[in-house]
């Protein structure tokens, strides 16, 4: 037993009983269990019990065994000053302290059903894809779980979205240009991408974009690519970035985006140049992205972005690599920016000024292919149905916040799960 198992059996009201008993015998009646309080303070405040005839309202404080409010401290602590109801799961020692203010203290031992603490202990302790998985049923999937779950990650995107904005003075097209690039930059440049993005002032993006070389010759050599031409290609690059760099005050700052572990066409000189492509091709992005109906207006802003040709023959500078290829975006890969950068930025503009953009949003994620990843397949591997992004944006959300951190309490499934022992 924890202190954090026997809160969440009181907060739910999952016992055997309610036939309450104190230590003394007396009969314990909870009019109202109180409001879970996960700050300083009483487990649970405004709360009420009827016992001997009379009506107690105040806070309840729970404990794993009653000597445990002697370790913590409580006594003399103002915060504990209005206790009316001490609860436990074992009554080790008694405290004079209740026994001198009268109140109560409630032993749960006997009330609560054993099944759930073994099969709470075996989550925790279970070292699998997810804790629950040798009894995981899809039938214990609450109906909308997928949808709540896809929700949750959106309105957290969506605070941390607000919050760019506030240092952008609201300047929503930028903040889409420094998320595309933390997109375009994977799980290795993400966070250099986003660097080169920021560093450039969005205006000086809206002035060059029409030349797709001085968009490239900018984000190369912002990434320190420049300083040493390997051809003359390079040569002109560094010519362009020099007079921008002048023009536009551009900082003498440099961000070397990482080749390691990565596959030729993810290298950062290709996702840098098909960016540059992406807002050469679209001068009204920000108004395409935000006014699509569907999934396939999102996909078609992205299907036929390239790099530029010299990266035909290419994916590092001054070396000619064997295969010529035009090098456009991957299916899975606009998915993916849809997904994480789109859609979390559509929601974020319209949340505020349109009430059906949550249904709608939700459609646009129901819209796109399940992503596949090595989660995903697990889930699968558990009989998961799974048929759309909305499924594997739920199930990629739930898994990093309640299944990998063992959260089983505060997890959907899980409550279902003791729930179903306690009332089998």
């Amino acid at each position: 037993m924890t202190e954090k198992l026997l809160q969440y059996l009181w907060n739910f009201k999952v016992f055997k009983n309610f036939d309450f008993k104190d230590i003394e015998g007396n009969s314990v009646e909870i009019i109202h269990f109180g409001k879970w309080n996960t700050n300083a303070g009483p487990d649970f405040l405004l709360a009420s019990i009827k016992i001997n005839n009379l009506i107690l309202s105040g806070n309840i404080e729970l404990h794993v065994k009653s000597s445990d409010w002697i370790f913590h401290n409580h006594s003399g602590d103002p915060n504990y000053q209005n206790i009316i109801l001490h609860v436990v799961f074992q009554n080790d020692i008694v405290i004079e302290e209740f026994n001198d203010k009268k109140i109560p203290t409630l032993e749960l031992k006997n009330y609560i059903d054993e099944n759930i603490l073994w099969k709470y202990e075996k989550l925790i302790k279970e070292n699998q894809f997810i804790p629950c998985e040798s009894i995981f049923d899809q039938r214990n999937v609450p109906l909308h779980f997928h949808e709540e779950n896809v929700l949750r990650k959106l309105n957290e995107k969506s605070e941390e979205l607000e919050y760019a904005l506030q240092q952008s003075k609201n300047n929503f097209e930028a903040i889409l240009f420094h998320s595309l690039a933390y997109s375009f930059g994977l799980k290795v440049n993400a966070y250099i991408f986003r660097q080169i993005a920021e560093s450039i002032d969005y205006s000086v993006i809206n002035k060059i974009r029409q030349n797709p070389k001085h968009l490239e010759a900018l984000f190369f050599g912002i990434s320190g690519w420049l300083e040493y031409p390997e051809d003359e290609q390079m040569e002109i690059w560094k010519r362009e970035f020099q007079f921008i760099k002048v023009k536009y005050r551009i900082l003498d700052m440099r961000f070397p985006p990482k080749f390691l572990r990565l596959r030729p066409p993810n290298f950062p000189t290709i996702r840098l140049s098909q960016l540059a492509d992406l807002y050469h091709r679209h001068q009204n992005l920000f108004s395409k992205v935000i006014h699509s109906k569907n999934s396939k207006d999102l996909f078609d802003i992205f299907k036929n972005v390239q790099a530029s040709g010299y990266w035909n023959t290419h994916f590092n500078f001054g070396k000619i690599s064997s295969v010529n290829q035009v090098k456009t975006l991957s299916n899975d890969f606009i998915e993916l920016i849809i997904l994480n950068t789109i859609l979390p930025l559509k929601y974020t503009y319209h949340k505020y000024h349109n009430e059906e953009i949550t249904d709608d949003i939700l459609k646009f994620y129901a819209e796109i292919a399940p992503e596949k990843n090595a989660i995903i397949t697990s889930w699968k591997n558990l009989k998961m149905k799974i048929t759309s992004s909305l499924e594997t944006q739920s199930l990629l959300y739930h898994f990093k916040n309640s299944c990998e951190e063992k959260n089983c309490l505060n997890c959907s499934i899980g409550f279902k799960l003791l729930k179903d022992s306690s009332d089998a």
